[in-house]
């Protein structure tokens, strides 16, 4: 597998999920500013929307939107507990919670890092991510993990969009349980060995 990757980009979460699940992978770097990458291919050949992550499969197959990338690379080693088994409730509940992240702080965030984007819609988006920041506290009290004692592809994801609080100047420390929540993925050591090989990347 090949995973085209930016460093600290939302590609952060099939990063983190194929490194959890122990799967040999490749990385190609993407600038997305000139949708090239790092050897100076043409990004756009590979996936046409022109943004990461990536994820190329065996026999040439490419498949796009982080989501469907993490629930295909837990589905490789159903060993490692990713995902709970397809058609199970429980795996709903995963593609519940991967589609809240995806559509309600995923969305709301890209913005934030644009200089482009009005003052004010930018407080308007810090306000709505603070709601679903209650919301989420809430989801997580008592718990370990989103979907209770075991680490799930939904928490590599959720881990990567708290991680842009700070860059986009919002004060994650008003949510202690999701502090102790980021603190608790960032110890993993899948979760560490991510990070540290994308800051290498840089």
């Amino acid at each position: 597998m090949k995973l085209y990757l930016t460093p600290y980009a939302c590609s952060l979460s099939p990063h983190i999920a194929l490194r959890e699940a122990g799967i040999p992978f490749d990385v190609e770097v993407v600038d997305l500013g000139s949708k090239r990458t790092k050897s100076g291919a043409d990004y756009t050949s590979v996936n046409p929307k022109g943004y990461v992550p990536a994820l190329e499969i065996e026999g040439g197959q490419v498949l796009t939107e982080g989501p469907a990338i993490v629930q295909y690379i837990a589905d490789q080693k159903p060993a490692s507990k990713l995902a709970p088994p397809a058609c199970s409730f429980e795996r709903y509940r995963l593609q519940e919670t991967l589609n809240f992240i995806s559509t309600e702080l995923h969305k709301s965030f890209g913005p934030l890092f644009s200089p482009a984007t009005p003052d004010a819609y930018k407080e308007a988006l810090k306000t709505r991510i603070a709601g679903r920041f209650d919301q989420l506290s809430k989801m997580l009290q008592g718990k370990d993990y989103l979907m209770g004692s075991t680490f799930t592809v939904a928490d590599g994801y959720l881990f990567t969009i708290l991680s842009w609080s700070s860059h986009v100047g919002i004060d994650l420390s008003k949510w202690p349980v999701l502090t102790a929540y980021s603190e608790r993925v960032s110890a993993r050591p899948a979760v560490k060995a991510a990070l540290e090989a994308e800051g290498k990347l840089n």
